[in-house]
């Protein structure tokens, strides 16, 4: 069987391109360390009260990594769940063919290069691939080098991008069908992505193009090299609504038990939205390419649709959407709470007189 990726190459780029992180000695980066895992502890108990969400067993430790050790623990889980699902489209090859060998080291050049990127960017991450119920990876470097050009209080910040990650954590724990159904519908989205050599083709496609725009600033990459097939485009509107939803419960916990444990809550979002939004026309396209421009669209709008249900029947309410894959909001009830309210039929509190 081929291997679509070399994942150990990609595991190396990624290594080798990853910038390094602000200057710490090595007392302040122990104390970093230490102090997001008690964060991380504290947000637990903080949001299990806020969201009446009860993890089914107790959470896993949370892993405080550099930006090398999120790249690998990421290459780890998608080389353990994806590599199966692409080798089962991609089909058997002949064994040694030197096509074969060049392609999976150029794809894993590719998304090491993506790895790269990220892993300067991200602030932590609940990884649900590589185990189950998944592990919580917060990036000490990244949440160090943020909160100064914030010019945060350091335990306000930290806590804050706990609370986020913390809630994500407990979606997973709290709702045991939660990663199942996920891993499944990634499955169907590879499972319909056509015969083996287009599906191959595309990704590598998608890849490059990407990789290109990172490591490129007169790139002519477009997102249209990330078509998928009609069939993929119903999977990818499933998973882009439980994306939403998951992405928008976070930031409607953090922000929503922020006031009372992080006094400068209201100061951290305004500064970390201008941060967001901004960027030169590098990082703008790079964005878009990888999705993350989405994502923050998907922050917004899942945000809104929680707080719009929260509003009309109450925290309790709004935790049927956690009953079955049946009660998750589609894509078009996002932007219309009230469509998933009388679908589910769940009841609006009582009128304030």
């Amino acid at each position: 069987m081929a291997q679509f990726v070399d994942w150990d190459l990609a595991a190396a780029t990624a290594g080798a391109l990853g910038k390094s992180g602000p200057r710490v000695s090595f007392r302040e980066a122990s104390d970093v360390v230490t102090d997001l895992r008690r964060l991380a502890d504290e947000a637990a108990g903080q949001v299990e009260t806020y969201t009446g969400m009860s993890p089914s067993a107790g959470p896993s430790p949370v892993r405080v990594v550099d930006r090398r050790d999120w790249a690998d623990a990421n290459i780890a889980g998608l080389r353990q769940v994806i590599a199966p699902l692409l080798a089962r489209v991609t089909g058997p090859r002949e064994p040694g063919a030197f096509a074969d060998a060049v392609g999976s080291r150029v794809t894993g050049v590719q998304a090491g290069t993506v790895l790269a990127y990220l892993s300067g960017r991200v602030l932590g991450q609940y990884e649900v691939f590589s185990a189950d119920p998944g592990q919580l990876l917060l990036v000490a470097p990244n949440i160090v080098e943020v909160e100064r050009k914030l010019e945060a209080v350091p335990r306000d910040f930290r806590l804050w991008v706990c609370l986020h990650e913390v809630t994500h954590r407990t979606q997973f724990t709290a709702v045991p069908w939660l990663r199942a159904h996920f891993l499944g519908e990634v499955a169907a989205f590879v499972d319909a992505g056509g015969a083996s050599d287009q599906f191959a083709e595309r990704a590598r496609r998608a890849l490059g193009a990407i990789a290109d725009a990172v490591r490129n600033p007169d790139s002519r990459a477009s997102i249209l090299d990330l078509v998928q097939t009609p069939a993929q485009r119903a999977v990818l509107n499933r998973i882009t609504a439980l994306m939403t939803l998951l992405e928008g419960h976070a930031e409607f916990v953090m922000d929503g038990v922020g006031p009372e444990v992080v006094p400068s809550v209201d100061e951290i979002r305004a500064k970390f939205n201008r941060r967001r939004e901004g960027g030169n026309a590098l990082e703008k396209l790079v964005r878009r390419l990888l999705g993350v421009d989405a994502k923050l669209r998907q922050y917004a709008e899942g945000r809104q649709f929680v707080h719009d249900v929260v509003s009309r029947v109450g925290m309790a309410g709004f935790n049927k959407v956690w009953e079955s894959p049946l009660t998750l909001p589609m894509l078009s009830e996002l932007s219309d709470a009230s469509a998933w309210i009388a679908r589910t039929g769940v009841r609006p509190l009582p009128a304030a007189d």
